[in-house]
């Protein structure tokens, strides 16, 4: 088995199809037919379902794909080791997560572990929900942080806390200190995350079991620009965990309350690594710096705030 076969086969699964992978990787069509094929035969089965528009995995595929990648990871990380490069002193971290906490969350975690492990440095994707474990999966992070409403299978889950929707309202917000039902949030202007995402699901979920119809004022997959509608509108609402917003509770002035509702609590914030793959020392200071930051943070926030 050769390292072009391996190279076209990837190509192949992550473009979807030939023409796609020969115009990625600048080689005739035919020949990286040649190369699968001689893949299949090697192995003995097929690896692609071939349909007119493109080329998917099979479930041999998928399984043959995971092993080819944590093999390349391996490879790298054992190349990484004998150059010394595995060293806490110059290490590169490569972090996926979701938009809620690209908003200040590991903005703060990775300055403050930087102050500490001034050589550590890091590369934040931010994506979907789907995007997240899809990179997790294939290998292209160290680690992800992101909103689960079950179980993650396939990963190693390092810390896992309570993130339940919260309702976000500036402290002079005429519902910030009283009791107040889903139905109360239709007299003022709500800023929402878009519906992919677990915290709008939720919520939307709620609303239907309750009844109610809420009209967002303001939509966006950004949870940067509802918060910066938010700090313009004295009136208005939005809705995220306390984590998005740990850093800006206290600072900026804001009131989270918590409905009792059960769906709105249904959601965990989870640090996920490639299952099975072999950690960097940088990464195993991370995770723990990580975890015993969002413990403390964690309890001193719902202490402080009545959760």
């Amino acid at each position: 088995m050769h390292s072009s076969e391996i190279r076209y086969f990837l190509a192949v699964a992550n473009c979807g199809s030939l023409s796609a992978a020969s115009q990625q990787l600048f080689v005739a069509v035919s020949a990286i037919s040649r190369q699968i094929q001689k893949l299949e035969a090697e192995i003995g089965a097929p690896l692609f379902d071939r349909h007119a528009r493109g080329m998917v995995l099979n479930d041999a595929g998928k399984i043959f794909e995971n092993h080819v990648r944590r093999s390349l990871m391996d490879m790298e990380h054992a190349m990484a080791e004998i150059k010394g490069l595995k060293a806490v002193r110059r290490t590169a971290l490569r972090i996926a997560c979701t938009d809620g906490m690209a908003f200040s969350l590991l903005p703060a975690l990775c300055s403050q572990f930087r102050h500490l492990n001034p050589s550590v440095s890091f590369n934040l994707t931010v994506g979907s929900a789907l995007e997240v474990a899809e990179i997790l999966r294939r290998g292209e992070c160290d680690v992800a942080f992101q909103f689960s409403l079950q179980p993650e299978r396939g990963v190693d889950v390092v810390a896992s806390f309570p993130a339940p929707v919260l309702i976000v309202m500036q402290q002079s917000h005429p519902l910030a200190k009283k009791a107040f039902t889903l139905k109360d949030l239709q007299a003022f202007p709500v800023a929402l995350p878009d519906q992919g995402t677990t915290v709008r699901q939720l919520f939307e979920l709620s609303c239907q079991m309750s009844g109610t119809f809420i009209e967002p004022a303001i939509t966006c997959n950004n949870f940067s620009t509802l918060y910066f509608f938010l700090q313009q509108n004295p009136q208005a609402i939005t809705i995220c965990s306390q984590f998005t917003v740990l850093y800006q509770a206290k600072e900026h002035g804001l009131a989270l309350r918590s409905i009792g509702i059960d769906q709105l609590t249904q959601r965990t914030l989870q640090v996920q690594t490639v299952n099975g793959r072999q950690r960097s020392a940088a990464l195993n200071l991370f995770l723990t710096f990580v975890s015993e930051q969002l413990q403390q943070q964690n309890e001193f926030f719902r202490s402080e705030y009545g959760f």
